[in-house]
């Protein structure tokens, strides 16, 4: 089972940036889907953004615009950028490998917006 390790989560007001980074066990490569999850208080873990393939690549609604996922091979590191940061967007945010038919989470990192 791939190990996933986060960072990068933080306290930041409204408006302000954040960058989550992920570093599978295993190479991107031999990942079929790579993604970001946030469970916010009370509420139930909900996809932020994945990347399925090189074309293509999903977002939450509440992410378009404001949140770029992206991968650097040479890092073998997954990056979620998050710009425009609004209290909503307070939670844990976990990162997600899938492969086959198993799917795996980082610990989580806490991400709290807020003024």
């Amino acid at each position: 089972q791939v190990q996933l390790v986060e960072s990068g989560g933080g306290s930041v007001q409204p408006g302000g940036s954040l960058r989550l980074s992920c570093t599978p066990s295993r190479s991107i490569s031999s990942i079929n889907i790579m993604g970001w999850d946030r469970q916010a208080p009370g509420k139930r873990r909900e996809l932020v953004a994945e990347i399925v393939s090189e074309s293509r690549i999903n977002y939450a609604d509440s992410a378009k615009g404001r949140f770029t996922i992206s991968t650097d091979n040479a890092k073998n590191t997954v990056f979620l950028q998050m710009n425009n940061l609004k209290p909503e967007d307070t939670g844990v945010y976990y990162c997600r490998a899938i492969e086959a038919s198993r799917t795996t989470w980082g610990q989580g990192t806490q991400v709290s917006v807020s003024s």
